[in-house]
């Protein structure tokens, strides 16, 4: 929770002898505080939440910051616990604000009627590594000497339920409370709890850390500012289900989206912007030529999608997320190019589905008269963009490299031959080549990428021999065969023919690697069936299992011998000749 709610007192009228201070509870105050100063946000996150990594942990470390950890003490009054706080370093002043969520908790566990248990918070502030404001949110459970709450203190000091780390959820609205809680469970948090406190207007999510979580505290909270008592009974009871039309609103207004991120894309909004420097909707309409209310119905929508964030405390302006930079051109892994194609001509073929469903003809066809290759090849913008967009997936590549048949074919003395058999610009190919110098590689493409694919290519170019061809056109002798991305585009007789030509073409102790999204073989969501029904509709190819790949290598005269996963869902399948 935030530094700037009030730090109260118990309330407690003054006592005329000076209170002694418990020293374990001195003691828990102070380890609580050091900790709560030491703590980077990212990095507490990945330790309470085991798992949680690279653009899933930026994205919550966008929504959330680390503000507090808790402890529960039983003093006999309020002036015994200002002394504690005083002996531990902590700041006593304030005004006590009765803790309803806590108090319920309590009274619930042990049996009592809420009245009977005056329970109080304190926030004494401390500092982060940077500065950042912080608090030790201190519980006090008054425990008068001789009370019959003393069994109930003796019970929670050695259970310690009350102890937590504290989150608070910048920016808080119904979609990132419901996706916060959902990264939260889907790394191994199970939902113990919370509350709506109206003392201080705000809402308290409470969640059991993993088993496998690497912190001391057991309990984790998620503090939202406001009345969120709609996505708090989710918590509390299970998720609502929503009504059958709001579920079907959702889903027609996918479209939405996709113009939203291409629109984004076309007007060049993130190279106006940054991860983090915040701008407003009329200085970026002015460096972008656009409409400032306009622009602003954008942003709103980019955030809530989670392309932008609205800064905190600067209503109407916005940054970059993570995310968002990959829509920027000159971003590592840019994906602008992916998002103009899928918001063009790619968005025009899919208002053809219904056709290509009755017909089983592509709709790219029946919206543009041509297949999708033909139709680029003769408009060199849109094939250059058509290319640049391949490389958006490229992280699939990443491992490959260090694919044993790759390894094995650089550690012969002298090197060998890597044939990329229409490996678009040679976004494989040159990872394999700078990966290993002693390979040598053969790209095989149509006459307009090849001159794309040299200056990709760069000084690894140099141990390249580039091929203008089809896939009768396959250049024999090769020791390692590529096939990536592919055979997804033809349906399985073209299929078969080009495996035919690539298994005349290599010599028998040649391999073959396939890489393609694998159906799965149940009805588990995956990428594979979202691009399945993408290829159907453009190009008349397809995803499949590995059963099925394994069939068309075997018509082929070609044998599976394993696949393994890659980035982005993707596999590897390997191949030889029978």
């Amino acid at each position: 929770m935030t530094t700037t709610r009030p730090a109260p007192n118990t309330g407690a009228a003054p006592t005329t002898a000076a209170p002694t201070p418990g020293p374990g509870d001195v003691v828990r105050l102070r380890d609580t505080a050091d900790f709560v100063r030491a703590q980077e946000t990212p990095d507490l996150l990945a330790r309470v939440l085991p798992g949680l990594d690279g653009p899933e942990l930026r994205a919550m470390t966008e929504r959330c910051r680390f503000a507090h950890a808790a402890l529960l003490v039983f003093p006999p009054d309020g002036r015994t616990l200002r002394a504690e706080l005083t002996a531990a370093g902590l700041s006593p002043d304030g005004e006590a604000r009765p803790s309803v969520v806590v108090r319920e908790r309590l009274a619930a566990r042990h049996g009592l009627g809420a009245g009977e248990l005056d329970v109080r918070i304190l926030r004494p502030v401390v500092h982060g590594p940077g500065g950042e404001g912080r608090a030790v949110e201190v519980f006090a459970l008054t425990v008068p000497e001789g009370s019959e709450l003393a069994a109930v203190a003796a019970e929670e000091r050695a259970v310690d339920r009350e102890a937590h780390l504290a989150f608070d959820v910048e920016r808080p609205d119904p979609l990132v409370l419901r996706g916060l809680r959902a990264g939260f469970l889907r790394h191994g948090a199970v939902a113990d709890g919370g509350g709506y406190n109206p003392h201080e207007d705000g809402t308290v999510f409470y969640f059991a850390a993993p088993d496998e979580t690497k912190t001391p505290y057991r309990r984790v909270e998620l503090y939202a500012r406001g009345d969120h008592r709609d996505v708090l009974a989710e918590h509390l009871d299970g998720p609502r289900a929503p009504h059958p039309a709001e579920t079907l609103l959702r889903l027609l207004t996918g479209a939405w989206t996709t113009q939203a991120l291409a629109a984004c894309a076309e007007l060049r909004l993130p190279e106006a912007m940054s991860p983090g420097v915040a701008r407003g909707a009329e200085e970026l309409a002015g460096a972008v030529g656009a409409r400032p209310e306009s622009l602003a119905t954008l942003l709103r929508y980019l955030a809530m999608v989670g392309v932008v964030v609205e800064e905190p405390g600067a209503r109407g302006a916005f940054r970059l997320t993570e995310a968002g930079l990959l829509l920027r051109e000159d971003a590592g892994g840019s994906m602008r190019a992916l998002a103009l194609m899928y918001g063009g001509p790619f968005y025009e073929s899919f208002a053809r589905l219904a056709h290509t469903v009755r017909t089983g003809e592509p709709g790219f066809e029946d919206r543009f008269g041509e297949n999708h290759f033909d139709h680029f090849a003769r408009r060199p913008e849109l094939a250059a963009r058509f290319d640049r967009s391949m490389v958006a997936s490229a992280a699939m590549f990443d491992p490959l490299p260090e694919h044993p048949v790759v390894r094995a074919a650089a550690a012969v003395p002298g090197g060998r031959t890597v044939v990329d058999v229409a490996g678009g610009t040679g976004e494989l190919l040159g990872r394999l080549l700078a990966a290993h110098p002693s390979l040598r590689g053969v790209l095989l493409e149509r006459a307009h990428v090849i001159e794309a694919a040299r200056a990709r290519l760069g000084a690894v170019a140099e141990r390249c021999d580039f091929r203008t061809g089809d896939f009768a056109d396959v250049p024999a002798g090769g020791d390692v065969y590529v096939l990536s991305r592919v055979l997804h585009d033809w349906e399985d007789e073209r299929c078969r023919s080009i495996l035919r030509h690539c298994a005349a073409a290599m010599p028998p102790e040649a391999d073959l690697l396939i890489v393609e999204r694998l159906l799965p073989v149940d009805s588990s969501p995956s990428l594979a069936t979202a691009w399945d029904l993408h290829m159907m509709c453009n190009t008349g190819g397809r995803e499949r299992t590995a059963a099925a790949y394994a069939r068309l290598l075997a018509d082929a005269g070609l044998e599976l011998v394993g696949h393994g996963p890659l980035p982005l869902e993707a596999h590897v399948l390997h191949a030889r000749r029978r």
